[in-house]
């Protein structure tokens, strides 16, 4: 019984005891198997052995033998310190300042042309004058020259007259100065005529990697040279992989070759070291070139290969290569013309077969489609107008004269539209202009000037009987040559000097300008200086010493000077019965050095860091100035009718609008307003009112050749302030200052529902 009940309890741990003892009995085994003693005769093979297997070149073996004693791996060893020798700082990596450089991309082609001091100031010129539009760089190279240089040329003088050493000097200063730069170099005499969109169409489809020496192939004198050289006086084309092939050998060569004829003398060094003949076709392309004879007239002549022709040679003086110009001039033309009308004549064919058919081709044929609006404020408007008057006046009124440019335009449109007319008519009809009965026109940004003619003619068959009838006809000038105008370089690092007038009206308003000022500007340490102009009418500059209107700003702008202790205020008082913004600023510009850069500000504007670098970047002295146009907000009464305004406002439609009839805020240098100003004198002499009837915008309109750069400013944002209208100043002043808070109220939808809120309240 006992026992049966110690089996039952036993049996639960049986099988661990058991896994125990098996575990310590197999450890015990497994070390006597492993042990060895430490006197086994084979220590110092197994050692080899270890070695051997031992990839690692620095590792120490465990029982290595050091001076013949046994030494254990655990043994500490003295490791003598070597110091870390310090890296040099890599270099820093500066990338190519353009993408071309980097990528290795060179212009296409350089012009060279040999000339000489006595033909300098007559064939070169000629040559220049019909070339220099044409090509990107074109350099003369001249042995001697004369003390002036003609305007507009590039002239490199070697300062001797031998034609071998000026062909020598011409070939080591390209090497010099352009072989990086461009693809291919084009030499020719100024005794030549060059069709320079031709050579620029020739390099165009030719492989830039290509050994080539291309012109007019000429055998050497005397026969003994083999190969050809190219005639200097049709002009050849060396490839920029040929003439690198000739840098290291050009001594060789001014040393080694005679010659008498300089490219004689380039076509042997050539040929004895670039191994390269001169050839007049490459790739399937021909070097087309003409000589022309002593009294031959470009217009009389019918040789297919003068119409065709690169270069003509020789041209004996300057009149005759004018004439050449205007000849080849005339038949790029006619061949543009026909190329335009095949282009037309395909899209035309295309269109056909296009989804919308001859809907899908605009007229006229290859001209952009006109500009569709998309809502009723993009619908472009058309002018109306008649042989001596237009409808849409800049001053607003009704009708006006039709004069000056707009009277050529419309009389150069008539003439256009008959020569059509007659052209489409002849020889059946022929139509002769009795009156412009109605005229239209528009501007289209997307394609140019867009005119709708009503014309009534007099039709003349070729029996001689006419009749009269109207005609309606469709004219566009496109917009063709669009170029970007150069800017001189400014930048955003120029400090901007804020002016910031004050009447007696602005002062409740200055606390909220100089806390936001302070935030923008005193506390980024923003590169500005801001100078008050404290504005008394002749009663309150008597009263200054008992009673300062301005006493509260004073105070105001002194404790920010201690609070800000780098940062100085300066302020002006100034006694004036009209506040003009001339008058102003002709005290603060004697203040000031003629390069200070002004911003003009209005007390109710948030002035920050945004505006000020746009006001640098589009303020170029002697060049521009900038008058923006801030976002006025709306009337909260009306905008936000029965509503609580937001903490901030947005710049949407129902919030405010861009107030087009200020310009008090103006970016300038004080040298364009002194330039302005000096040329304003005369009339101010004449009639003092001047001063007061202008602003500073209508003197630079007036009074200087400066861009006036006008354009909205969404970092300028000022709040809904009735302002109050000086009608001392000039009328044209005081009606912009009424009409700017009339508009300032609120939109026309919200004043439309609030005067039908109002009719409604009436009714009830």
């Amino acid at each position: 019984m006992r026992f049966s009940m110690l089996i039952s309890l036993i049996r639960p741990i049986g099988p661990v005891v058991i896994g125990i003892s098996l575990g310590f009995t197999l450890s015990l085994l497994s070390v006597t198997w492993v042990e060895e003693p430490c006197s086994n005769p084979d220590w110092n093979r197994r050692d080899e052995v270890a070695l051997e297997l031992d990839e690692n070149p620095y590792s120490l073996p465990a029982g290595s033998l050091q001076n013949g004693e046994n030494v254990e791996d655990f043994e500490p060893r003295i490791v003598p310190y070597k110091p870390v020798q310090q890296q040099t700082p890599p270099k820093k990596f500066y990338r190519a300042k353009y993408i071309s450089t980097e990528l290795g991309i060179r212009e296409r082609l350089f012009a060279g042309v040999l000339t000489s001091k006595n033909t300098m100031n007559t064939m070169a010129v000629a040559v220049n004058r019909t070339i220099r539009h044409h090509l990107d760089n074109v350099v003369y190279f001249t042995g001697m020259r004369n003390r002036k240089i003609p305007h507009g040329m590039f002239v490199v003088t070697h300062g001797d007259e031998r034609l071998i050493w000026n062909m020598f000097q011409t070939i080591r200063y390209v090497l010099e100065h352009y072989i990086n730069e461009y693809d291919w170099f084009y030499f020719v005499q100024d005794d030549t005529y060059i069709q320079a969109d031709r050579i620029k169409s020739l390099v165009g489809h030719l492989s830039i990697h290509t050994d080539l020496y291309m012109g007019s192939p000429e055998e050497f004198i005397g026969g003994e040279t083999e190969g050809r050289y190219c005639y200097g006086g049709f002009g050849y084309l060396l490839s920029r992989t040929l003439l690198l092939k000739l840098q290291p050998n050009l001594e060789s060569c001014r040393n080694d070759i005679l010659s008498s004829r300089p490219d004689e003398w380039l076509g042997r060094c050539i040929i004895d070291y670039g191994n390269v003949n001169c050839v007049d076709q490459q790739e399937g392309l021909h070097y087309q070139r003409f000589e022309m004879g002593k009294n031959s007239d470009p217009n009389k002549e019918e040789d297919i290969r003068f119409k065709n022709a690169f270069t003509v040679h020789p041209v004996l003086d300057p009149a005759q290569m004018y004439r050449l110009h205007k000849y080849f001039t005339e038949i790029e033309l006619q061949r543009t013309y026909e190329e335009i009308e095949k282009l037309q004549a395909e899209i035309k064919n295309t269109s056909e077969v296009a989804f919308d058919g001859n809907r899908s081709a605009h007229w006229p044929i290859g001209i952009n489609p006109p500009f569709e609006p998309k809502t009723r404020f993009e619908v472009l408007r058309w002018e109306y107008f008649t042989e001596d008057q237009v409808y849409t006046c800049k001053d607003g009124s009704p009708k006006c004269e039709l004069q000056g440019i707009d009277k050529a335009d419309v009389t150069n449109v008539i003439e256009i539209a008959m020569g059509e007319l007659n052209k489409k008519y002849k020889p059946v009809l022929h139509l002769k202009k009795q009156q412009l009965i109605n005229g239209y026109r528009r501007f289209d940004p997307t394609r140019g000037m867009e005119y709708t003619l009503d014309l009534q003619l007099e039709v003349v068959n070729q029996k001689g009987r006419s009749r009269s009838i109207t005609k309606r006809v469709h004219l566009v000038r496109p917009l063709s040559d669009v170029e970007i105008i150069p800017m001189p370089y400014v930048t955003e690092a120029t400090r901007v000097h804020i002016i910031l007038a004050v009447t007696v009206h602005d002062r409740d308003y200055v606390n909220q300008f100089l806390e936001v000022y302070a935030t923008n500007f005193f506390e980024m340490s923003e590169n500005a200086i801001l100078s008050f102009l404290f504005i008394y009418d002749p009663f309150q500059a008597q009263q200054v010493n008992q009673n300062d209107i301005f006493a509260n700003v004073k105070a105001k702008i002194t404790a920010y000077e201690h609070k800000y202790p780098v940062t100085k205020i300066p302020w002006i008082s100034v006694k004036t019965e009209t506040p003009s913004q001339i008058k102003i600023m002709d005290i603060i510009s004697k203040k000031h050095p003629v390069d200070t850069l002004f911003f003009v500000a209005n007390v109710n504007t948030n002035v920050n860091s945004e505006f000020l670098n746009r006001c640098r970047m589009n303020t170029i002295n002697n060049w521009q100035v900038f008058f923006p146009i801030h976002f006025q907000d709306y009337n909260p009464d009306i905008a936000y009718h029965n509503q609580q305004p937001p903490p901030t406002i947005d710049l949407i439609r129902d919030a405010g609008h861009f107030d087009r009839d200020v310009f008090d805020e103006a970016c300038f240098y004080n040298s364009d307003y002194m330039a302005a100003r000096t040329k304003m004198v005369t009339d101010v002499q004449e009639n003092e009112e001047i001063l007061e009837a202008l602003d500073v915008y209508d003197m630079f309109i007036k009074y200087s050749n400066l861009h006036v750069f006008r354009a909205i400013e969404p970092a300028l944002h000022q709040k809904y302030r009735h302002k109050v209208c000086n009608p001392r100043l000039g009328e044209e002043i005081y009606h912009r200052c009424v009409q700017s808070n009339l508009e300032g109220l609120g939109s026309r939808s919200q004043l439309a529902m609030l005067l039908f809120e109002q009719e409604q309240g009436n009714s009830t």
